[in-house]
């Protein structure tokens, strides 16, 4: 049985070193009895929206996960294909009603990718308060779709 995610948990592996793409698509391969282990080294270059600024790591490492139960890798298998982009239109709607976008630097209201939106970033506390949000409510729609 996974332990579910809190943002006690998030937040300490915030500070241990992982990005919010790693967190849940960690959780959500420990979910799907994978190996936990590479799935937090293939979610490593996704946080901060690909340290761009674009799309969360929290709803990246979700895709990943929704992409590692339900993903197509058979030519021509349109049926588990269309499985999967069900799956993962469900995740992007419910994750964007409850936080308003599926980009960070929406989310964040600055761009990471900028020492201006850095500063910021780190001024207010983000990377610490709203970021482990963002993960306990991907890693709750994942408990649902998973």
């Amino acid at each position: 049985m996974v332990e579910r995610m809190t943002e006690d948990k998030a937040l300490t592996c915030f500070g241990g070193g992982l990005d919010c793409s790693q967190v849940v698509f960690g959780y959500g391969a420990e979910l799907l009895g994978e190996d936990k282990e590479k799935a937090v080294k293939i979610a490593a270059a996704f946080g901060g929206g690909m340290w761009n600024g674009e799309t969360c790591g929290c709803v990246t490492g979700a895709l990943m996960a929704l992409g590692l139960k339900y993903g197509h890798f058979k030519l021509g298998d349109e049926e588990t294909k269309s499985t999967l982009l069900e799956k993962r239109a469900e995740f992007e709607k419910e994750f964007k009603a409850i936080n308003g976008s599926l980009i960070c630097r929406e989310i964040l209201g600055y761009d990471l990718s900028t020492e201006e939106g850095m500063t910021k970033i780190m001024e207010k506390g983000l990377l610490t308060t709203k970021c482990p949000k963002l993960a306990c409510c991907a890693c709750d729609i994942l408990d649902d779709l998973l």
